[in-house]
């Protein structure tokens, strides 16, 4: 290969950064090497049994074009492979037969495969001519190299989405209680701040519910923490059919959830809105619980809200001041005299 050629493959390489910009660079350089007309990556389905041109650069009167799909095995790309002819400037006399080369015009053919690591067929890289022509030794070593850059680049394009995807899951699961399935204490303190500042935008308030499951304890000690890991299950499902758009739910351990989602403006009474959010979740946590082996009828959770104006107050400290509300009313339940559940069931 000449100098000039390794030059501008050497440019290529280290400027472009993405698998199409890459592709098209190089179909440009194998059609000045090859003399052929038309050069083009294909994407092989073996299971729908579809070849399709990814990409194509065309310059004279053959015309590959990008985004057509013919049936796998009527394409010169498989009779290329099946009789391990990867080059014939006679495919009339070859390929006769073949309803695509006919269609297209194609006289002389080259073809590589470009396969993965793990040996499956991705595609193939191609030079056609509508004219009878000839394809050196460095064509089609050229040919050749051009496969592996291609194959070497969708590796690392596989590779980075293994890592996203690998990245993304453990991220979820950080994020995520593993018994509940619900944001955990960590997703809650990070989604917080952001519905703040959502709301300091919008001059609107925050309310903020703290909930706390009475009788936990004693659900764990009298039936066992598998009926009490039930309960919290039921709970938080509950509390996540009850939930409004744009609101944050989470588990922030033990028997404590927190939901939080945007209030009124700061003039409006915002009191109210507190008092209707807590008549929105009460009712959700009260009746029958079944927790396996029993049921239970579950009279309800200590619940405090308030509005909080998230231009006076932080996240943390708006936290801080609904679960003291929530301890005051569990204080108020208490001196009641309110049994947290009673059995339903045998």
């Amino acid at each position: 290969m000449s100098d000039p050629l390794i030059s501008h493959l050497s440019a290529t390489l280290a400027t472009e950064k993405t698998f199409e910009g890459l592709v098209r660079q190089l179909l440009v350089m194998l059609e000045l090497v090859t003399d052929l007309e038309s050069t083009y990556l294909t994407r092989i389905d073996l299971g729908a049994s579809l070849q399709s041109i990814l990409y194509s650069r065309n310059t004279q009167t053959l015309t590959i074009p990008e985004g057509l799909s013919v049936p796998w095995g009527d394409t010169l790309c498989k009779r290329a492979l099946d009789e391990q002819r990867p080059f014939t400037n006679d495919v009339a006399t070859h390929w006769g037969d073949s309803d695509a080369a006919r269609a297209l015009g194609i006289a002389t053919y080259a073809s590589t495969p470009i396969r993965l690591e793990d040996g499956s067929l991705y595609g193939t890289l191609c030079a056609a001519s509508s004219a009878r022509k000839p394809l050196t030794d460095r064509g089609a070593q050229v040919l050749q190299l051009f496969a592996e850059l291609i194959a070497q680049h969708i590796q690392k394009e596989l590779l980075l989405q293994q890592l996203q995807a690998a990245n993304e899951a453990l991220r979820t699961h950080s994020y995520t209680d593993v018994l509940t399935g619900l944001p955990n204490r960590r997703a809650v303190f990070e989604e917080l701040p952001r519905l703040f500042a959502l709301a300091q935008r919008a001059g609107q308030q925050v309310l903020i519910a703290f909930v706390d499951l009475d009788g936990f304890k004693s659900i764990n000690d009298q039936f066992g923490h598998e009926a009490g890991d039930a309960f919290l299950v039921a709970a938080g499902q509950r509390l996540l059919e009850g939930l409004r758009a744009g609101d944050i739910l989470g588990r922030l351990g033990g028997d404590e959830f927190v939901v939080a989602g945007l209030g009124p403006a700061p003039d409006e009474n915002a009191a109210t809105a507190a008092v209707a959010l807590r008549q929105r979740l009460a009712p959700l946590l009260q009746g029958h619980f079944d927790l396996g082996a029993r049921t239970i009828e579950y009279l309800g959770a200590s619940i405090g809200t308030l509005p909080v104006d998230p231009a006076i107050i932080a996240p943390e400290e708006a936290l801080r001041l609904a679960d003291a509300a929530m301890y005051l009313e569990k204080k108020i339940r208490k001196q009641a005299g309110t049994v947290p559940y009673h059995l339903s069931g045998t």
